[in-house]
C-alpha cells in the first residue's frame, strides 16, 4: 500500500509517499480501507522528529482516518461487517490506504456524511470533548477561554461548549479567523496580535475571568491566562505551541486565585481510557452531526490535497494559513 513516510527529521521537503506492508487486523482489530485522513500539529512535530509515536504504534503519519471496514481480525465481537463506513481517531498510521484500528474505537459516520467531512472529526473533536468533559468537567453556564480559536480543536469545542449550555470565548491571531469562530458559536472572540487578550476577557466578564481555558500555546501566555483565571479555575493545557519554559512566579499567582492545572496529551492514552471517551462521545455527542439535530455539530474543513500533495499540506499549517481541517484524500 501507499502511506506517507519520511527516512529522517526535517522540512517538509523530507515527506514522500512510500509503498509498504498492508497491515494485516490482530485480536480485536478492524481492516480499514482509508479514504480520507487529516492533518494535525502532532504530524508537524513528529515530521521534525520531537514527537515520536507511542510504543507500539504505527510510524507512519496521522491520526485520524474516514473510509470503509474491509476485514475483521480474529475475536471480534460483530460490531462492524465489511462496508460499513467508519472514522477513528488513531496512534498513527492514518495517511496510508489501508490502517487497522481496535474495534473499540471505530465510530459510525453520519449517513449524510461524506468520507472527507468525517476525516475532520476524530481528533479534534475527541479531543476538545476529552479536555472539556473528562479533565475540565465543565458545567452549565461556564465561560471557557479557547486558545487557536479557529482551528481544528477550537472550532470543535466552541460548538461542544455551547452544546454544554456554557459560554465560549477565543482567541485568533486574525479578523478572518476571528469571524470563522464566532460563526461556529463563540460569544466573543479577540485578535492575540492587536490586543491584550487578558484585558478583554476581563471586561466581558466583569472582572471576574474565566472557569475554564484551553491552552495549546503555553509559555508565553502563561501571565495573560493567570490574569483572566476566575478564583477556582481550571488551567488545560493540552500543546505547547510557544513552548514550555516559563518565566515568573506562576504558582504564587495561581496559588492566589486557588486555580489548578491540568494537562492531557490524547495520542498516549491507554486503550481502556481512550476507550471510555470515544463511547462518551459516541452516545453525547455524535448523535448532533446527524441532518435535523439540533443544535448541529459541524466539522469546518479548509481544504483537500491528495496524499501526493502532502508536503504542501504540511507548509500551509506551518503558516497557520488553514481555518479548520486540511484533509489529506487518499487514492482511490
Amino acid at each position: 500500500m501507499l502511506a506517507a513516510y519520511f527516512d529522517c527529521p526535517g522540512g517538509p521537503e523530507n515527506l514522500y509517499v512510500k509503498e509498504v506492508m498492508k497491515p494485516h487486523p490482530g485480536e480485536g482489530e478492524v481492516l480499514v480501507k482509508v479514504s480520507a485522513s487529516a492533518l494535525n500539529r502532532a504530524d508537524l512535530l513528529q515530521r521534525r522528529g520531537k514527537y515520536l509515536p507511542p510504543k507500539g504504534a504505527s510510524e507512519i503519519l496521522g491520526l485520524e482516518a474516514a473510509g470503509s471496514v474491509i476485514g475483521l481480525g480474529p475475536g471480534c465481537r460483530g460490531w462492524w461487517k465489511p462496508g460499513d463506513a467508519v472514522m477513528a481517531l488513531l496512534s498513527g498510521g492514518g495517511q496510508a490506504e489501508y490502517v487497522t484500528v481496535p474495534e473499540g474505537h471505530l465510530m459510525p459516520i453520519p449517513s449524510d456524511m461524506t468520507f472527507i467531512q468525517a476525516a475532520a472529526i476524530p481528533e479534534a473533536w475527541l479531543t476538545a470533548f476529552q479536555l472539556l468533559h473528562f479533565v475540565g468537567k465543565i458545567q452549565k453556564g461556564e465561560r471557557v477561554l479557547i486558545h487557536a480559536g479557529a482551528s481544528g480543536v477550537g472550532l470543535a469545542a466552541i460548538q461542544l461548549v455551547r452544546l454544554a449550555k456554557a459560554i465560549p470565548i477565543v482567541t485568533a491571531g486574525t479578523q478572518e479567523k476571528l469571524k470563522a469562530a464566532q460563526k461556529a458559536g463563540a460569544a466573543v472572540g479577540f485578535n492575540y496580535k492587536t490586543e491584550d487578550f487578558s484585558e478583554k476577557v476581563l471586561a466581558f466578564t466583569k472582572g471576574s475571568g474565566v472557569e475554564m481555558i484551553l491552552d495549546c500555546v503555553g509559555g508565553s501566555y502563561w501571565e495573560k491566562n493567570l490574569s483572566c483565571l476566575g478564583m477556582d479555575g481550571r488551567w488545560i493545557i493540552y500543546g505547547l505551541l510557544s513552548g514550555g519554559e516559563v518565566h515568573g512566579d506562576l504558582l504564587t499567582r495561581l496559588l492566589a486565585r486557588r486555580g489548578s492545572i491540568h494537562t492531557s496529551l490524547l495520542r498516549s492514552r491507554d486503550k481502556e481510557a481512550s476507550k471510555g471517551y470515544h463511547n462518551a462521545f459516541r452516545e453525547e455527542a455524535l448523535p448532533y452531526f446527524s441532518e435535523g439535530a439540533s443544535p448541529r455539530l459541524q466539522p469546518l474543513v479548509d481544504s483537500v490535497y491528495p496524499l501526493q500533495e502532502l508536503a504542501e499540506a504540511h507548509k500551509v499549517m506551518e503558516q497557520n494559513r488553514n481555518i479548520g481541517k486540511i484533509i489529506i484524500e487518499m487514492p482511490a
